[in-house]
């Protein structure tokens, strides 16, 4: 990679990692919603990428600490594993980004069930200088969270979950940015999850299953990257809602469609505009700085605070649909689009991915295809995933699933 492309990657890394609120010129026009590490939001499996990031009811596996922790509770293996690694701003020319995600469940009983992941984000070999060109140093940015998550079934049908999550950002490894030393961001967070899992009458000549899933995430205290600087940005707290159909059409072949409705619980930034002094002033939306703001009452402030009000409120709803199809639970096949509105990202793309799975062994690949001019960075990006199965679960908790 040349040098100025490096420098290109690593600016726009640092720059998606703080909460860099965008103005806009009149109330209806882009208003984006920032916040740090953003990258935690990124799908980390091929499975769920390979259906337009959907996740939130798809079916249980090791993956679900990162889109429903409630699901873990109806895993039909006894423990499972997941490895992936996905490329990132590979249409750049960038060789050394990548995201590595790590995941694993253990059934305890026929009712519980833990597990744990790590999520390792890499920005490479970057090369420091100060302002006068002189070296300061190679180092390797990156940014990090590790989880444990708890997953209980309260009925055959229902079940609960709960996770814990350490973070951690270091883009700038402790260098000066301007005349302002900075350190690496650390953060404590929690997740949510409710799950609703039940079979469709098996009378028909095509019986199948209705999943559920309403999962808050990223719940914590926000992230300070200097001492000198108060100011303190919001973790990506949010969240998503949404089902899946199940449709068993014969012994060999099943069907499923998904649907996820996702939206992040920090404030909208308001509007500005100048005065005849040439002064930013608030003109629409709230009026409390960022940094005032408790993170509990951005979670409640973020459903009323958009400066253009409910169609503004609307607009931040991302929209993911995906379908699957599984051939003898050996062979799928899958597809997915996501939508955001313009005003909040512009970001638009249809996925496509398929997997294997033999044995104890699962293998697992996605592809995107970006559908808007906002660039992507993952877009014409492979991601691959491999999981292992351990054992079965307790018959009791087999049949319930």
């Amino acid at each position: 990679m040349n040098k100025h492309t490096k420098i290109l990657a690593i600016i726009a890394a640092i720059a998606i990692t703080h909460n860099i609120y965008a103005q806009k010129d009149k109330i209806g026009g882009q208003n984006y919603i920032s916040t740090a590490m953003p990258i935690i939001m990124v799908s980390p499996d091929a499975t769920s990428a390979g259906m337009g990031d959907v996740g939130v009811a798809s079916k249980p596996d090791a993956n679900s600490l990162h889109w429903n922790n409630a699901k873990l509770a109806f895993v039909e293996d006894g423990a499972g594993f997941t490895m992936t690694y996905t490329p990132w701003l590979r249409k750049l020319g960038v060789g050394d980004m990548n995201i590595l995600y790590l995941g694993g469940y253990y059934s305890i009983n026929d009712r519980s069930t833990v597990g744990g992941s790590i999520m390792y984000y890499s920005v490479g070999e970057v090369e420091f200088r100060d302002e006068d060109g002189l070296d300061k140093g190679t180092y390797k940015p990156n940014e990090f969270s590790i989880d444990l998550s708890y997953s209980m079934k309260l009925s055959e049908t229902f079940s609960l979950g709960a996770s814990g999550r350490y973070l951690r950002s270091d883009l700038t490894q402790g260098q000066d940015v301007g005349t302002a030393p900075t350190k690496a961001g650390n953060a404590i967070a929690a997740d949510i999850g409710v799950y609703y899992q039940d079979k469709l009458s098996a009378s028909t000549s095509m019986p199948g299953e209705l999943a559920l899933g309403l999962f808050i995430s990223n719940l914590g205290s926000k992230i300070s990257y200097s001492d000198v600087n108060t100011d303190k940005d919001f973790l990506p707290a949010n969240l998503r809602l949404g089902g899946r159909y199940t449709l068993n059409i014969d012994e060999f072949n099943q069907f499923s469609l998904l649907l996820d409705l996702n939206k992040l619980l920090v404030p909208t930034p308001p509007v500005y505009d100048k005065d005849s002094n040439g002064t930013n002033v608030i003109i629409a939306g709230m009026n409390d700085r960022a940094e005032d703001i408790s993170v509990m009452q951005g979670v409640f402030q973020s459903f009323y605070d958009a400066p253009n009000g409910l169609t503004e409120e609307l607009q931040e709803i991302q929209l993911s649909v995906g379908a699957e199809y599984w051939y003898s639970q050996i062979f799928a096949v899958r597809a997915g689009y996501f939508f955001e509105h313009k005003n909040k990202g512009g970001r638009q793309y249809i996925t496509f991915g398929g997997g294997i799975r033999y044995n104890m062994f699962t293998f697992d690949v996605s592809y995107l295809i970006a559908l808007s001019r906002t660039q992507n960075p993952l877009a014409n990006t492979v991601r691959i995933s491999l999981g292992m199965n351990f054992g079965k679960a307790s018959a009791t908790k087999k049949s319930s699933n």
